[in-house]
C-alpha cells in the first residue's frame, strides 16, 4: 500500500527548502502559492527526499470565488503519494498558473482538459488548445457561472 505524505510534514520540509512557498497545510494537503508552483513541483520531483516522479492526476474545482487546482503525485521509488493544491482566478478574471508539463510530461492532456472545461490557462503549455470541444465553443461548461448554451450551437456545427 502506498504511504500518504502528511500535509503538515511535507509543508514543513518544503518551507525549509523554499521559504515562503506555502499558503497553508492540513492533515493531508499542502496549498502552494501560485507563483511558486513550478519551483515546488521541480523540487518534489528532483530532490532525493521526495522523488515524486509520477503525476497521477490534475483536477480543478470551481468554488465560485476562486478555482482550486489539485495535483495527486506519487513517488514510485519511495512508495509514497501526496496532494498539493493551489488557488487561482480570484474574481474569476483570467485564471492562470504555470504549466507543469516540463516537470511531468503526463500533465499535457490533463492541463488541456482543465483549460477546455474550466478555462484555467496553463502558462508555457506547449499545445494549449481545446481537447473535447471545438475551437470557438462559447465558454467553459464546468464553470458554475456557465450559462446553458443554445442547442443550435451543437446541432449547427456538424
Amino acid at each position: 500500500m502506498t504511504d500518504q505524505w502528511k500535509g503538515i510534514v511535507l509543508g514543513k520540509m518544503l518551507n525549509q527548502i523554499l521559504p515562503g512557498c506555502l499558503v497553508s497545510t492540513n492533515k493531508y494537503d499542502v496549498w502552494i502559492k501560485n507563483e511558486n508552483l513550478l519551483e515546488v513541483c521541480n523540487v518534489l520531483r528532483e530532490k532525493e527526499e521526495f522523488k515524486f516522479d509520477l503525476l497521477n492526476s490534475i483536477t480543478a474545482v470551481d468554488y465560485i470565488d476562486y478555482f482550486e487546482v489539485i495535483y495527486h503525485i506519487t513517488s514510485l521509488s519511495k512508495n509514497a503519494s501526496a496532494v498539493i493544491k493551489t488557488k487561482v482566478g480570484f474574481g474569476r478574471k483570467d485564471p492562470s498558473l504555470s504549466s507543469v508539463v516540463g516537470v511531468w510530461r503526463g500533465a499535457d492532456y490533463q492541463e488541456r482538459e482543465i483549460w477546455d472545461l474550466l478555462g484555467i490557462k496553463f502558462l508555457s503549455h506547449p499545445n494549449l488548445k481545446r481537447l473535447f470541444l471545438w475551437e470557438g465553443y462559447p465558454g467553459y461548461p464546468l464553470r458554475k457561472d456557465y450559462i446553458t448554451y443554445d442547442q443550435s450551437i451543437v446541432t449547427d456545427n456538424k
